[in-house]
């Protein structure tokens, strides 16, 4: 037990309070990570709610199978793309879920273990895949092949830093006189491409956004989130709940406007007089502006400060709806 990642869930009683959850609901959680928010929602519906816990990472569901074995045959743990939940859903027979949690953090396990090269505090392979058994493109095989276009593409939209075209320079100028293998290679690269100004003032190291961006491409992460947000409200009960944690301006951005297209009935243009589109709201938008950590929790746990959860309702198909 002393040798368990320390794992502290991001707004789990926010998660618990806006998901509503009670005795007897099944729940998805789409992202179960270490199982802290899963654990939290588990003991919220009182020992008779149902888990269905998603992950990529082997290792992190090794861990949250060992932290969620006292619920016994309440909680099922499957090792899966985000994107592949409807399957999932069916193999387990489960036609729709009442509850479902996406947290698109990284979890501790990742990030501390230098093996998996998610961060450069200490030095450790370019790898960056949270399912590396799977195969696809290591974070190594990024850098050192990609071309220059598409890494300044990727530091410039996944990172959003502004310095995007010097660290794709300086990267190919690097790995043309030997290949970047290494975490703390990479960091220094991109510290050296910083202009000295910039990296007297920065807050955070320089590399910092690179790793973002990278981790990013690698695991095709803003994919998976919006493939997990078209099909969700197919497996939400009416008056299921959908809680998103997000990090990231991106995914924040892509919550916000994934929840917006589902609570609006017609989607035609303004000057159309005549609705044509036949689309209908299925969602009732139960955050307009996204919940944040307060004071206290960030406090015990720093990794909370960006965290921004959105949440959404699943309204009754349009025939069912004058009994709702």
């Amino acid at each position: 037990m002393d040798n368990q990642p320390v794992h502290i869930p991001v707004l789990l009683q926010e998660v618990i309070e806006y998901l509503g959850i009670k005795p007897g609901m099944k729940i998805l959680d789409a992202t179960v990570g270490l199982g802290g928010h899963s654990r939290g929602m588990l003991d919220a519906a009182g020992g008779e709610g149902q888990v269905l816990g998603l992950d990529r990472d082997r290792e992190a569901l090794s861990e949250a199978g060992r932290r969620l074995a006292p619920y016994g045959e309440r909680v099922r743990l499957v090792r899966s793309r985000l994107s592949r939940f409807p399957a999932i859903l069916a193999e387990a027979g489960w036609e729709k879920v009442d509850a479902a949690l996406l947290d698109a953090g990284m979890s501790s396990l990742q990030l501390d273990d230098p093996e998996r090269g998610f961060g450069f505090l200490n030095d450790g392979p370019l790898d960056m895949r949270m399912g590396a058994e799977d195969g696809g493109e290591s974070a190594e095989a990024l850098i050192n092949l990609a071309p220059f276009a598409r890494l300044a593409e990727i530091i410039r939209e996944y990172g959003e830093d502004p310095q995007a075209g010097r660290i794709a320079r300086a990267i190919v100028a690097a790995r043309e006189q030997a290949p970047i293998t290494t975490t703390a290679r990479l960091a220094e690269v991109v510290w050296q491409a910083y202009p000295a100004k910039w990296r007297a003032t920065a807050r955070q190291h320089p590399a910092t956004r690179t790793f973002q961006a990278l981790r990013m491409a690698v695991n095709e992460e803003l994919a998976e989130l919006a493939a997990f947000l078209e099909a969700i409200p197919d497996h939400l009960a009416p008056g299921g709940r959908v809680a998103v944690i997000s990090f990231h301006s991106l995914e924040d951005r892509l919550v916000k406007r994934a929840f917006r297209h589902e609570a609006t009935d017609c989607l035609c243009p303004r000057e159309q007089m005549v609705c044509i589109c036949g689309h209908r709201a299925r969602f009732r938008i139960l955050t307009k502006k996204p919940v944040m950590a307060g004071e206290e929790e960030v406090r015990g746990n720093s990794r909370a400060r960006s965290a921004k959860l959105r949440v959404a309702e699943r309204l009754p198909d349009a025939g069912d709806r004058a009994a709702y």
